[in-house]
C-alpha cells in the first residue's frame, strides 16, 4: 500500500501596492502659512505605506513642488488593516515650516540637526549654569555666593 501525494504548484503574484488617499477637514491656515487636513490612506491587502510614498501622492494631488514642505504625522491604522488615518500640514515655503513646526518634526525631515549628547549630560550642564551669575553663564566663570558645591 503506497500513498501517492500529488504536488501542487502555488503561484504567488506580487502586485504593486495600490494606495489611494482621501483628505477631509481641509483648512487653509493663513496665520501659519499652511494648509492642513486629515488624511485617510486606503491600502487594501497591503501594509502601511511609507510616509515618503504618501508624500509623493500628496505632492501630485496638490501640485506641491517641494515635498519638504509636507509634514505627515499622527498616523494610526484601523483594526483589521486596509485604512490608516493621519494629519498633514503643507507649508507655503520651507522657511515657514522651519518657523512653525516643532523641532522634532524638523529633525525627522532633516531640516534641523538633532541635539547631541545624552539627556543626563544636558541636564547636568543646565544645573551648573544655574549656579553662575547672569552675564557669566556663557563664559562659565564666577559662581554665585550661595551656590552649593557638588
Amino acid at each position: 500500500d503506497s500513498v501517492v501525494i500529488e504536488q501542487e504548484t502555488v503561484e504567488i503574484y506580487i502586485h504593486t501596492m495600490t494606495i489611494s488617499i482621501r483628505t477631509r477637514k481641509f483648512l487653509a491656515n493663513p496665520l501659519l502659512n499652511r494648509k492642513q487636513m486629515v488624511l485617510d490612506i486606503l491600502h487594501p491587502k497591503s501594509g502601511v505605506p511609507s510616509k515618503e510614498e504618501v508624500k509623493g501622492l500628496i505632492a501630485d494631488k496638490y501640485k506641491i513642488k517641494d515635498p519638504q514642505t509636507i509634514f505627515i504625522f499622527g498616523c494610526k491604522s484601523d483594526f483589521g488593516g486596509g485604512k490608516t488615518t493621519g494629519f498633514v500640514c503643507i507649508y507655503n515655503t520651507v522657511n515657514d515650516a522651519i518657523r512653525f513646526e516643532p523641532r522634532y518634526r524638523l529633525v525627522r525631515q532633516s531640516l534641523a540637526v538633532a541635539k547631541t549628547g545624552s539627556t543626563k549630560a544636558r541636564k547636568e550642564a543646565k544645573n551648573k549654569r544655574k549656579k553662575l551669575y547672569a552675564t557669566q553663564k556663557d563664559k562659565g566663570k564666577k559662581r554665585r555666593k550661595g551656590a552649593d558645591d557638588e
